[in-house]
C-alpha cells in the first residue's frame, strides 16, 4: 500500500490534517447495529449471517449491558476462533491442491484488487476534495480495503512519516469499517446472483 499511496499523493497532501471528528452519541452508537443490520436482512438476506456477527459483536460492545461477555468476546474468543480457523484451513491445504495456477491465479487477483482498492480510495479523497470545504487527507482512502485494522494503520503510519503530529487513526478507521460492510454486502450480492443460477 505504501508505494502506491505516495505515488498519487504530493507531500503537501499528506501533511493535510483532518478536522477533528464530532462525539457520537450511545444512541448513534446502538441504532447503527441494528439498523444496519435490518436493512441488510431484508435487502440482501445472502449478507445477513456475516453481517450479522459484526452487529452483534457491535452491539455487544457499546450496549455496555453484556461487559463480561464483551470482553471475552474481544479477547479470548476471538484468539481461540482464530487458532480453529487457522488449523482448519491449514489442515485442508494440500501442496498439490493448493499450488495450481487457479489458486495462483486467484490469489494475484486478490493482490490486484487491493492494489486498485487502494489507489480508488486515495484518489475519490483527492476527488472530493476539489468541492469540499474540510480537506481530506487522501492517505485515508487508502484505508477504504477490508484489511481492519491494518489498512487504517498504514494510512496513519504514512501521515505521522509526512507529519509526526499528523494522527489520521480514528478518521482511516471510518473508511476501514466501511470498507468491511461493502465486502460482506458486494459478497452477498454476489451470492445472490449465483444462487440463483
Amino acid at each position: 500500500q505504501p508505494p502506491i499511496m505516495k505515488a498519487l499523493t504530493t507531500e503537501t497532501e499528506r501533511k493535510i490534517r483532518m478536522v477533528q471528528l464530532r462525539t457520537v452519541s450511545k444512541r448513534e452508537k446502538i441504532l447503527f447495529p441494528v439498523v444496519l443490520l435490518l436493512l441488510v436482512a431484508l435487502l440482501l438476506p445472502d449478507a445477513a449471517p456475516l453481517l450479522g456477527m459484526f452487529c452483534f459483536g457491535n452491539l455487544m460492545r457499546e450496549s455496555g449491558v453484556v461487559e463480561r461477555l464483551s470482553d471475552t468476546v474481544q479477547n479470548g474468543l476471538i484468539n481461540i476462533v482464530t487458532i480453529f480457523l487457522g488449523l482448519s484451513v491449514g489442515a485442508k491445504l494440500v501442496a498439490d491442491k493448493f499450488l495450481q495456477p487457479q489458486t495462483l491465479g486467484i490469489l494475484l487477483l486478490g493482490v490486484v484488487a487491493f492494489g486498485i482498492g487502494t489507489a480508488a480510495g486515495v484518489l475519490m479523497a483527492k476527488l472530493l476534495n476539489l468541492c469540499s470545504k474540510n480537506k481530506i487527507n487522501p492517505l485515508i482512502g487508502s484505508a477504504g480495503v477490508s484489511a481492519v485494522p491494518m489498512a487504517a494503520r498504514v494510512s496513519n503510519k504514512v501521515g505521522l512519516e509526512s507529519d509526526p503530529q499528523n494522527f489520521l487513526l480514528m478518521h482511516a478507521m471510518g473508511p476501514n469499517v466501511a470498507g468491511v460492510i461493502g465486502s460482506a454486502i458486494a459478497a452477498g450480492v454476489m451470492l445472490k446472483y449465483v444462487l440463483a443460477m
